[in-house]
């Protein structure tokens, strides 16, 4: 089986979970309105965040922190430059999914001066000519069309997110054009980029990430309410979120 096939089966399984998750809990109005976290499979998360917090332990933290180490800070950024480039298509595909022309051509030129260029994407002359950067997913474009949050969930290796956004990463994957390129330079190239981008994300702001993960009293509640205030904020809802005291929650076996 091939890395490509495997990623296949694992996405198409997320997704297949994210809808099925979708579809068996309702948060209640109220409880909405006022802000409160819809998490109904909490038990199972925490199991996740635990198997997430021993791989991060073991592998990713000390990889990202060799990376960043070795690795010369102009290259990093760089990579995550290219990382970016190579989303573009499929930013622009979303951008249109949600309406928005305008957002969608600034994607579609951002992805060919920095390529042309950006010597591949390596660079970013796009932003030097004044053309705004563009961040956008298929779970925004969930959220334009009328689709809820839905509850959170913490996805294996791939961290915080709700059944709504892990519809959108299972999607993204497979309707960004690079992905299905007969020309690509390597396979499954855009998976690869993303790595890289994200071990220079986790090296470079090691000190914030193990301040959550390993100082908090209770690191799952508090990545929790990180994702959702940023994510509610990214689209433009109240950010205001009810939350438990992480001192007051019951930590027994953490």
């Amino acid at each position: 089986m091939t890395f490509f096939t495997r990623s296949f089966a694992t996405l198409s399984a997320l997704l297949v979970s994210a809808l099925l998750l979708a579809g068996c809990a309702t948060q209640d109005p109220a409880a909405k309105a006022a802000g409160e976290i819809f998490d109904p499979y909490e038990n199972t998360n925490r199991a996740v965040h635990r198997f997430n917090l021993g791989l991060d332990r073991v592998a990713f933290r000390p990889a990202s922190k060799s990376y960043v180490a070795i690795v010369p800070d102009p290259m990093v950024t760089s990579f995550s430059h290219f990382a970016e480039n190579l989303s573009m298509p499929g930013q622009a595909v979303n951008a249109l999914l949600q309406g928005n022309l305008k957002e969608s051509g600034i994607a579609l030129a951002r992805f060919a001066i920095n390529t042309i260029v950006g010597v591949g994407g390596l660079g970013d002359p796009a932003s030097a000519f004044d053309i705004p950067p563009v961040d956008t997913n298929f779970g925004e474009t969930l959220h334009v069309w009328g689709v809820g949050e839905g509850a959170y969930v913490e996805l294996p290796v791939y961290g915080p997110s709700t059944t709504r956004d892990a519809v959108g990463i299972a999607v993204d994957f497979f309707t960004n054009p690079i992905s299905f390129a007969e020309h690509n330079p390597a396979d499954n190239i855009g998976v690869y980029a993303e790595i890289v981008r994200r071990l220079g994300d986790r090296g470079r702001y090691s000190d914030t990430v193990d301040s959550i993960l390993y100082e908090s009293a209770d690191s799952y509640a508090q990545a929790r309410l990180i994702y959702l205030q940023n994510r509610r904020f990214e689209l433009g809802e109240s950010s205001e979120i009810t939350e438990i005291d992480p001192f007051e929650l019951d930590t027994e076996g953490f």
